[in-house]
């Protein structure tokens, strides 16, 4: 869990360096508010797909306890 609480800490601050950077650059408003839609679309982007590996690893490896746990109660069941 302490990986996936950094990973957010990162995520959480390249946000926010991203966005500062925009915003005191020297660009036309228009053209700062799409480079923070950009950003902000291809952060969403990065962040749901860690979400989906993060889900999908806690789904194998509940599936695999949950095999183990099946397998020692059959074992023991016949013994």
């Amino acid at each position: 869990m302490n990986a996936n609480k950094v990973l957010m800490g990162v995520l959480g601050g390249v946000a926010v360096g991203a966005v500062a950077g925009i915003l005191f650059a020297p660009a036309k408003g228009t053209k700062t508010r799409k480079r923070i839609m950009k950003k902000g679309n291809n952060l969403k982007k990065d962040l749901k797909n860690k979400l989906e590996n993060v889900y999908n690893t806690v789904t194998t490896k509940y599936e695999d306890v949950l095999d183990q746990a099946k397998e020692f109660a059959t074992d023991h069941q016949e013994k």
